[in-house]
């Protein structure tokens, strides 16, 4: 089957792109003036390992420039050092992930944007791979998943790199599914009754999310039709007893998942403080929050 990550793109999304470049150069292109549009070739370089995530979007940044960029690595890949140019000095990175051609102020007219949202994207595919597989390492076999804590204007970057990384990204938005936090409950006046009303018009289609704080909590949205059961918090013996309670006393009668959430980083996700084998989801913004960017850089070749 012949399929990528790029076909998963919305059809409006490379006005996006426009944005960003028209946003990168609102008026006169001075550095564009100086190299004029004689047709150069410029090589796309790796300086960090780490997955390669967001190649349809620097596609899109030069195809949007007439330029063309052919790619040396597939998406999805971890390039490592090992894959470095020789001559490259010991505990650093340089591979050649990509060549770039067109007219020389285009290319560097792409070039900022391009490998902006390529680090970005990259980072996060990163972490997400490097998280997935640490709880592996425990032998959680359920979901491991990124949040909605995303940076606005950029989430469908920031998802997709979840995706390439290998992570589930979790509802994309508000409409994806009906999550019910405490400010929801609170609102509302009880679980049951937010359960209720999300029901009644979501239909049977959507999911429904409910954080809580407790057994307690957890059996009142489990009993109200609650679809995932986020246990907020609950970390260690607490976690794993309620979550264990939980399936030993209800799934027979309920179907439902327990969705393990808040605070959950590469270091502790590899303890038993928020994974076991009751729970069935672990969500983090770990993999997306304050994440280091793969560095990339791009060189007209001369």
């Amino acid at each position: 089957m012949n399929t990528s990550y790029a076909h998963l793109l919305p059809p409006s999304w490379k006005a996006s792109v426009t944005a960003w470049l028209s946003e990168d150069c609102p008026s006169f292109d001075w550095g564009g003036f100086v190299v004029g549009d004689a047709p150069r070739t410029a090589t796309l370089w790796c300086k960090a390992e780490g997955v390669l995530a967001g190649v349809p979007f620097v596609d899109a940044v030069f195809e949007q420039l007439q330029c063309s960029v052919q790619w040396h690595y597939a998406e999805g890949t971890y390039v490592r050092a090992t894959d470095s140019v020789p001559g490259t000095p010991a505990g650093r990175v340089k591979v050649a992930v990509a060549s770039v051609s067109g007219p020389a102020r285009y290319l560097l007219l792409g070039e900022r944007v391009a490998l902006n949202t390529l680090a970005r994207c990259s980072g996060i595919a990163t972490a997400s791979r490097i998280l997935l597989e640490a709880a592996r390492g425990t032998g959680f076999q359920g979901i491991v998943a990124g949040t909605r804590k995303t940076t606005p204007g950029f989430r469908l970057v920031e998802k997709y790199g979840m995706i390439v990384g290998g992570v589930d990204a979790h509802r994309y938005d508000l409409s994806s599914m009906v999550m019910l936090k405490d400010n929801h409950v609170w609102s509302t006046g009880s679980i049951r009754e937010a359960v209720a009303q999300a029901r009644r018009v979501a239909g049977f289609s959507v999911r429904i999310d409910v954080e809580v704080q407790s057994e307690a909590e957890a059996e009142e949205a489990i009993r109200a039709g609650a679809d995932v059961v986020m246990l907020d918090n609950l970390v260690g013996n607490e976690l794993v007893a309620c979550a264990r309670s939980l399936k030993a006393r209800l799934s027979k009668e309920f179907r439902f998942l327990l969705e393990s959430s808040g605070g959950i980083t590469l270091a502790n996700v590899q303890t038993d403080q928020h994974v076991c084998d009751a729970i069935d989801i672990v969500s983090t913004s770990a993999i997306h929050q304050s994440t280091h960017h793969i560095d990339f850089s791009l060189k007209i070749d001369h």
